[in-house]
């Protein structure tokens, strides 16, 4: 018995503003089904002693660390901007 009806497949097409032939259709509700069918094997597992996690491997912050050092000067940063005024980038004005 299929768990998803070609109805079904046809109605999430049509959200998804995507043009299905009657032959894709028929496909995906096939494929459709076998992904949940397999899906379903999941529930026969015994997880009684099995902790929740939120993720499978342990998350470590691999970022260096953060440390003050030298970078450019306002004056380096701003010497070749083509237009500059009170230590800031000049640029176009876009609202009118």
């Amino acid at each position: 018995m299929s768990r998803i009806s070609i109805e079904q497949v046809k109605h999430v097409a049509h959200l998804a503003r995507l043009a299905v032939t009657e032959e894709e259709a028929e496909k995906f509700t096939q494929h459709l089904d076998a992904i949940i069918e397999y899906a379903e094997l999941l529930n026969e597992l015994d997880t009684e002693n099995v902790e929740p996690t939120t993720h499978v491997l342990d998350i470590k912050n691999v970022l260096r660390e953060d440390t003050a050092r030298s970078w450019l000067t306002q004056e380096e940063a701003l010497k070749n901007a083509p237009q500059q005024r009170d230590g800031q980038f000049r640029v176009p004005s876009i609202i009118e």
